[in-house]
């Protein structure tokens, strides 16, 4: 056994990502319309993960995480799926989005 040896492998979490309609506009062509793995070993919220794929967390107006409705503030767990949303004109989400106080 080696003392003071990190396992890296085990530090390592992912999450899966999915963008829909103009955020795609942000994403490289490989990854637009689909899901996505997004790696992480250090606590990261949604919002970093959102900006580290260079969408615009301004143009977000909803985001589920494992269905359910999060803010920019939620720390990412290992095996969490994220469903990212562009804003909203003809629907009022006002009722379930945590994202904006007024959409």
């Amino acid at each position: 056994m080696m003392s003071g040896v990190k396992n890296l492998k085990s530090d390592k979490k992912e999450a899966t990502l999915r963008f829909y309609e103009e955020l795609n506009n942000h994403l490289p062509e490989e990854i637009r319309k689909k899901e996505t793995s997004f790696r992480f070993s250090e606590p990261t919220t949604i919002k970093e993960a959102i900006e580290t794929l260079c969408i615009p967390p301004d143009e977000v107006d909803l985001i589920l995480v494992n269905g359910e409705s999060v803010d920019f503030g939620y720390l990412l767990k290992d095996g969490d799926h994220a469903s990212v949303y562009p804003i909203f004109e003809r629907f009022d989400i006002s009722g379930i989005t945590k994202v904006r106080e007024n959409p």
